[in-house]
């Protein structure tokens, strides 16, 4: 099994930053993907950010240009930096990474958008 732990998640003013952080530990080995989705109110979870093993990140089109997803592979952490937030990325954020086609969730971390 693979453990996600969270963090980084909070309020912040619109045009604000927050940097979320997703640590695995337990079975790690064989991780390949690793990402982030979100999922608001009233609203299916979607995919915000990938950070596929040895291939291009991708984005949803709402955050290109202020979001980047980056991964620490030796501390098997994955990083979202999300800068220009707007009340539309209220939401909670999932942490996902996928191990020999198996995929993991973290718990979430509320991110509000709010003045």
């Amino acid at each position: 099994q693979v453990q996600l732990v969270e963090s980084g998640g909070g309020l912040v003013q619109p045009g604000g930053s927050l940097r979320l952080s997703c640590v695995a530990s337990g079975s790690i080995f064989g991780i390949s993907a690793m990402g982030w989705y979100r999922q608001a109110p009233g609203k299916q979870r979607e995919l915000v950010a990938a950070a596929p093993s040895g291939d291009k990140t991708r984005y949803a089109d709402s955050v290109k240009g202020r979001f980047t997803i980056s991964r620490d592979n030796a501390k098997y952490t994955v990083y979202l930096q999300m800068n220009s937030l707007k009340p539309e990325d209220t939401a909670v954020y999932y942490c996902n990474v996928q191990r020999w086609g198996v995929d993991y969730w973290g718990r979430g971390t509320s991110v509000t958008v709010s003045s």
